[in-house]
């Protein structure tokens, strides 16, 4: 899927136009909001006839980068097959077209930009606007999705300084070393590595952190229980994917059900290393990852370590023009 200016702008157009849902009131950008990191603020997505989805809507920051796509999967590995999903899924229902719509791309035809974008960007195809195609533009799109200007990059990688807060560099100390975050949310994008010694290739990171402890021996709603609904290992019961800390301040509610309102919440769940649950405290899921354990942080300590994940906001990014496309 090569790259060009004319893709990625017809990409940003469908990204955005609600005529790729079943009722014409859903786009990409319902779940995947600018302003929001590309996320919806919603605990669980809904899809556009209503339906509830089982989990929240990841953002799409630095999408390109990714080695797998999904909360607790790790097959899903370009973007073109995982916007299919959201396409045309059945179970659960999200924009709910179907991969062969005719009807909606009839109407595309009849949008004269759509006409020539489509005949622009696959030139040499004899039917260049298709579904296929369709798919491969709002991947090239999503793959412009680049955060990397935060006053975190400024201040690390420009030698800004000024640009952190005192509080926000007192709190990156705390976090590459007494709280524990950077073993888990390392690398580039804080999501932690994609080379692990016990599997070929690259993969996300996934853990267990801890959520849940429905029966008192660590497992998690029968709902979703993680990346073991894939491979069948008990040992992967409650792992999801560790998720990119990039413009986390944006992305609230957290976790992979939303169950979690606030980076205040999120860091209280970890520095008693789980919750109380009517099932007990989930610090005795056998399952947690090793790395989540009760921390000694006092309230100044969370404090600068909430300012420093707020560092990580790219305000050019969330604000760029490019990343927003208005649909006649």
């Amino acid at each position: 899927n090569p790259m060009s200016a004319t893709k990625v702008m017809l990409g940003c157009r469908l990204f955005f136009d609600t005529r790729l849902s079943i009722n014409g009131v859903y786009s990409c950008a319902t779940c995947h909001r600018p302003e929001l990191a590309f996320t919806d603020g919603r605990a669980l997505a809904i899809g556009t006839t209503g339906e509830t989805v089982r989990r929240s809507s990841m953002s799409l920051t630095n999408v390109a980068y990714n080695p797998a796509y999904n909360w607790a999967s790790d097959k899903t590995v370009t973007l073109e097959s995982q916007i299919t999903r959201p396409l045309f899924g059945k179970h659960p229902v999200e924009m709910g077209l179907r991969e062969g719509d005719s009807a909606v791309l009839a109407t595309l035809a009849k949008d004269q930009y759509y006409s020539s974008a489509f005949h622009q960007s696959f030139p040499n195809e004899s039917t260049p606007l298709s579904m296929a195609n369709l798919v491969k533009a709002i991947a090239a799109f999503e793959r412009t999705l680049i955060s990397g200007r935060s006053t975190f990059d400024r201040y690390v990688f420009d030698d800004d300084r000024v640009a952190m807060s005192a509080s926000a560099q007192r709190g990156m100390a705390l976090f590459y070393a007494k709280a524990g975050c950077a073993d888990c949310h390392s690398g580039i994008n804080f999501s932690g590595p994609i080379v692990h010694a016990q599997s070929a290739g690259v993969r996300p990171s996934f853990a267990n952190t801890g959520l849940y402890n429905q029966d008192g021996r660590g497992r998690y709603p029968d709902a979703d229980l993680g990346l073991i609904e894939e491979s069948g290992k008990a040992s992967d019961m409650g792992k999801f994917r560790v998720p990119s800390l990039r413009n986390i301040a944006l992305t609230a509610p957290y976790m992979h059900d939303g169950s979690v309102t606030t980076l205040e919440d999120v860091l209280a769940h970890y520095a008693t290393g789980g919750r109380q649950s009517p099932h007990g405290h989930t610090a005795n899921n056998r399952y947690k990852d090793s790395n989540i354990r009760a921390l000694a942080l006092d309230e100044r300590e969370k404090r600068e370590i909430i300012a420093f994940l707020h560092s990580l906001t790219d305000a050019d990014f969330i604000n760029a023009p490019k990343n927003r496309c208005a649909v006649r």
